[in-house]
């Protein structure tokens, strides 16, 4: 959804309504700073990272130079329905003890939420699905009293993206952007050396562009979105439909390997819907680099000569060529490292400039 929308769609990761962004170009950082540096006095601590999941929260120490020290996961749900909250501050709790014990300061938090945020007040927005509890909560605030230290929440997507741009595949570029392909798919711009978080933090929702206006219902509300296509729950249930019984996509993507026809016939849909999809990137934004992640992208590596085909059916040829696509097999850290990438990011972005 964009401003000025007649009839705006409830979003399936966040809510409407955030406060206007103070940057009127949509973007956040520091103009000509191709990643965020290391700020005076960030070496000699840690910072901890934070991923909220629908079923599982991780949460970890990590140093100046994205090395995880400490990694802790628990169900987000453990103490029960609407207990996400709990989970994590007894996470934040166990690695404040252990960076004690270590001798090293923690320096800040940085939270990824599965949904839209104000990310200038730290405050999740109204729809989050796999969390409802945490809704509008002013999480950033809370948990600051609670520690003591700066705490900061993002959207989990453009976490990842900063963890990539700073410490992984898109450091040294000057924009990328990140499609996370899972049970949802998700999305982090990098232009210009910013964040593109949008004017009221939509930017990088590309999992709801359409490309089939006579496509299949989204969770959104819209018809023939890309996430209808190329998401885990999608593919599974399209392909449950055609093979009778239940069935995952990883399940799919091995059938089809296997020679069965109709698994095959939904990942060809799935090539070629993301290969539409990422030339809207390729073609509207020209970003140095397109980073997958995610299940399903995993399941894609042994396909990406399939999906690039897609993808050269779409997309400008000039475009493509100035574009590296990559598909990133990530560890069981990078979500980790996206909330310290968030520290590092907004405490570089908020430092007052001098004259």
């Amino acid at each position: 959804m964009k401003n000025g929308d007649p009839s705006p769609r409830p979003s399936p990761q966040g809510g409407e309504g955030v406060p206007e962004n103070p940057h009127a170009d949509g973007g956040e950082g520091v103009p000509g700073n191709p990643r965020p540096r290391r700020g005076r006095g960030q070496g000699e601590g840690v910072t901890i990272g934070v991923d909220v999941g629908g079923t599982t929260v991780a949460a970890g120490l990590v140093d100046a130079d994205g090395r995880v020290l400490e990694h802790h996961q628990a169900p987000t749900h453990a103490r029960g329905p609407g207990t996400a909250l709990e989970t994590i501050g007894e996470l934040l709790e166990r690695l404040c003890e252990q960076a004690r014990a270590r001798g090293v300061a923690v320096t800040g938090v940085g939270v990824g939420v599965p949904g839209i945020t104000d990310a200038e007040r730290g405050t999740v927005g109204v729809d989050i699905h796999y969390a409802p509890e945490l809704a509008q909560v002013p999480l950033g605030a809370m948990l600051a009293g609670r520690l003591g230290v700066p705490v900061f929440v993002d959207n989990d997507v453009n976490a990842l993206a900063l963890a990539e741009w700073t410490w992984g595949a898109g450091r040294g570029a000057r924009s990328l952007v990140m499609l996370a392909l899972g049970t949802g798919v998700g999305g982090g711009i990098i232009l210009d050396g910013r964040l593109h978080r949008g004017q009221s933090g939509f930017g990088g929702e590309l999992g709801h562009v359409p490309i089939d206006f006579d496509g299949p219902p989204c969770i959104c509300g819209g018809r023939g979105c890309l996430k209808a296509y190329v998401s885990g729950t999608d593919i599974g249930r399209r392909a449950g439909e055609r093979l009778g019984r239940p069935v995952g996509a990883a399940e799919v993507f091995r059938l089809a390997a296997d020679g069965d026809a109709a698994a095959d016939a939904v990942v060809e849909e799935v090539c070629t819907a993301l290969g539409a999809g990422l030339a809207i990137i390729v073609n509207g934004l020209n970003p140095e680099r397109v980073l997958l992640a995610g299940s399903v992208a995993k399941s894609l590596r042994p396909l990406e000569a399939r999906l690039r085909a897609a993808l050269a059916r779409y997309a400008f040829a000039e475009a493509l060529r100035a574009t590296h696509l990559e598909i990133l097999t990530l560890d069981k850290d990078a979500t980790v490292r996206g909330g310290a990438a968030l520290v590092h990011y907004e405490t570089q972005r908020r430092r007052p400039t001098t004259p």
